[in-house]
């Protein structure tokens, strides 16, 4: 997928007023499109005339044009632009009176070759706009906008509602990676004490790293959802906590989930090398009967194949 920034939605009085799916919607990439610019200004500029209403635009691997063009419409801080273009910037959130600054990992199973490919999202939120900016992920944000066409009475929050429904979606995805690297730590087990002998060692070690790539993503989503759903934050409404509670539950069994396959890995890892012990402690076995059978007839074929003048015993 190339570089893109793409109007996903525009939302007025708590409805979808006009959405775009990835596949359809008429926005490019910039300086392939060099009327793009000029359209997003006009829409939002027609946004900011509308009372209770916000656009969302998304961007996949931004090109700094492009990133400066988000920034300029929507005065997005400069240090936080930073981190939004940073791909390897650490999880935050950060708040101030009228806006919010959102990152956090993404985690993505390939099927064909059972790796873990790990994005990244930001989120900016503000009056009369979400940006939000992905990179190293392939993931379909049509799916977010099904989730919030599904929960359309959040939309009377405005913008936040793009970051809950980010957030889900990317949560639900946590789940999924989890359950895959469950069953192919079920694969492994049934090798590790199958008859048939075989190394599983460095199997164990790809899912160990796995999971830790897992557990360094859910690690601190579960900071930020904490901190968007509690009491203490005043710029999160009343009725939207509820809705980040249930964020941070399904970050703990996300987090349960990556225990147990820790500890059915590490139970995995010691029964695989016990395991190879035995087989080359029986294999040392069969070797020292073999040399033992072939050491006396050694032994008589040293002496007796000796040049002596007078053979002994003879």
């Amino acid at each position: 997928m190339p570089n893109m920034i793409q109007v996903m939605g525009i939302f007025a009085e708590g409805q979808i007023a006009q959405a775009h799916s990835p596949e359809s919607h008429p926005f490019g990439h910039i300086p392939g499109d060099p009327e793009l610019a000029d359209r997003i200004r006009l829409l939002a500029k027609g946004i900011n005339e509308t009372e209770n209403s916000f656009i969302w635009i998304a961007l996949f691997e931004p090109t700094k044009i492009e990133m400066a063009l988000a920034a300029e419409l929507f005065d997005l801080p400069r240090l936080q632009v930073d981190d939004a273009m940073n791909h390897r910037q650490r999880a935050k959130v950060e708040f101030d009176s009228t806006k919010a600054f959102v990152v956090f990992k993404l985690l993505e199973y390939v099927e064909s070759t059972s790796d873990i490919e790990t994005g990244q999202m930001s989120v900016f939120i503000g009056p009369g706009y979400a940006v939000t900016v992905r990179h190293r992920s392939s993931g379909n944000m049509g799916w977010v906008l099904d989730r919030i066409d599904n929960t359309h009475d959040l939309l009377e929050f405005g913008p936040i509602t793009i970051l809950h429904s980010v957030l889900d979606n990317a949560v639900d995805e946590y789940l999924d990676v989890i359950d895959e690297v469950t069953a192919d730590i079920a694969g492994i087990e049934e090798s590790v004490f199958s008859p048939i002998r075989t190394d599983n060692t460095e199997k164990i070690y790809e899912l160990k790293r796995e999971n830790l790539e897992i557990r360094r993503a859910i690690s601190p989503m579960v900071q930020i959802a904490g901190t968007l759903s509690g009491s203490g934050n005043s710029r999160m409404p009343a009725e939207l906590r509820p809705y980040f509670s249930d964020i941070s539950d399904h970050l703990l069994r996300a987090g349960d989930g990556v225990e147990n396959n820790d500890s059915l890995l590490l139970t995995m890892l010691m029964a695989s090398t016990a395991r190879t012990d035995l087989q080359q402690n029986a294999d040392m076995r069969r070797i020292s009967a073999w040399v033992a059978i072939a050491a006396v007839p050694t032994m008589i074929a040293g002496i007796y194949g000796m040049n002596f003048e007078h053979m002994p015993e003879l």
